[in-house]
């Protein structure tokens, strides 16, 4: 039988086409709103039509949209800098996606490796991880459907479990071969699970004892998303090596890696490159998105609101057999309930709010910065309800 749609069958799509947005809100083809409490998974920072980036984007593209990096490229270079003030760290590969930024940081530790005479570097991993669908980047995630039918995987990866550091001092002491240590400092796909702050702060100085690479994925909790610019700066360190892409843009496509020390000098000339990578449009999405952050003050925005959301949800919830525990910072939260919750995504959406399920049991909620406490107040106007009323159900057996 012929398939229904011309795509391939890699998704399995709501019966929901957005037509526009304005701010937080989504508008159907039927003209139907929505709160949007996902932002394209954690995408679209400004919210939708924002003025100062539509403007910016119809502003650049009438002029040049693409130039390939056989040419200087100012708006790349002033995007990387801004990324050095904000990380203190020293420089970027600019690239297309979380996936892309995450296999060059695969290919920065073993060419640091390799440059270290170590014939087969090895990279620590985690369970619950989530690095991309690359066949290196889905090696390096610790999620077995993800992985199922592309085997054999990329060898090289050693797993351990998120804020275990007791056996990542185990693999240290038994695997001479380890050249990093690649973690996100909150899994996003995984459940919304945060390294702890001491937990980052010992892979830090375990990696500074052995010479290893500290490679922190914020590709999903970075660029504000947790009320600082990047999420490991809770725990006070630096990283070797910052994957960065979704808010970079605002909704157009842009990754980067953000490197320090010996890691910013590992790639030479002709190691590592990208057609798109730097493309003069992702570069000014970036460039204003970063400004508009710092005018609106949405570090701040996203720490307070998130912090409301999070005590609201947690007195409306926490008494209630069921519920788990909600995890995370900032405005990427997840809440976890003891049974699978897939269907609260169409519920949901059916009362007007967009939101989605990871990890079969933990409701994530990724809503733009520019959320207030007021749109806050309306998504839990909407959830608390459809959750209480999921417990309150017999528990399937």
């Amino acid at each position: 039988m012929a398939a229904s749609t011309p795509l391939m069958s890699t998704y399995y799509p709501a019966p929901v086409a957005f037509s526009h947005g304005d701010g937080v809100w989504l508008y159907d083809t039927d003209g139907k709103r929505y709160l949007d409490a996902l932002s394209g998974i954690a995408v679209n920072t400004l919210g939708h039509n924002h003025p100062r980036l539509t403007a910016a984007l119809h502003e650049q593209v009438s002029r040049i949209i693409h130039t390939s990096n056989l040419f200087e490229n100012p708006l790349a270079k002033q995007l990387a800098q801004k990324l050095v003030d904000l990380s203190g760290m020293t420089n970027v590969f600019f690239c297309n996606s979380g996936l892309e930024a995450n296999e060059a940081a695969i290919k920065i530790a073993r060419l640091y490796g390799h440059n270290k005479g170590i014939a087969e570097p090895e990279i620590v991993v985690y369970e619950k991880a989530f690095h991309g669908r690359s066949l290196a980047t889905l090696s390096a995630t610790g999620n077995a459907k993800v992985q199922k039918g592309f085997e054999p995987l990329v060898t090289g990866f050693v797993r351990t479990g998120l804020n275990d550091i007791a056996d990542l001092r185990r693999i240290a002491a038994e695997r001479p071969n380890v050249v990093a240590v690649f973690l996100e400092a909150i899994q996003g796909e995984g459940g919304i699970n945060p390294a702890s702050i001491e937990y980052l702060r010992e892979a830090r100085r375990l990696c500074d004892e052995r010479g290893w690479l500290l490679m922190i994925d914020e590709v999903q909790c970075g660029t504000g998303r947790t009320g600082k610019w990047f999420a490991h700066q809770w725990a006070g360190i630096k990283p070797d090596v910052m994957p960065l892409a979704k808010g970079l843009g605002s909704g157009i496509p842009v990754g980067a890696v953000v490197a320090h020390g010996v890691a910013a000098e590992t790639f030479k000339p002709g190691n590592h490159g990208t057609t798109f990578g730097g493309n003069l449009l992702a570069m000014r999405a970036g460039l204003t998105t970063i400004d508009v952050m710092e005018a609106d003050g949405l570090l701040e925005r996203a720490a307070d609101v998130g912090e409301h959301l999070r005590a609201g949800l947690q007195s409306a919830l926490g008494g209630l057999d069921g519920f788990v525990e909600i995890r995370g910072r900032g405005l990427m939260i997840g809440i976890e309930l003891a049974r699978p919750c897939g269907e609260l995504v169409g519920q949901c959406l059916e009362d007007g709010l967009v939101l989605n399920v990871t990890a079969d049991t933990v409701v994530r909620l990724l809503p733009p910065l520019i959320y207030t406490r007021d749109h806050a107040d309306q998504l839990m106007g909407i959830l608390v309800p459809r959750i209480r009323a999921l417990l309150s159900k017999p528990a399937p057996a």
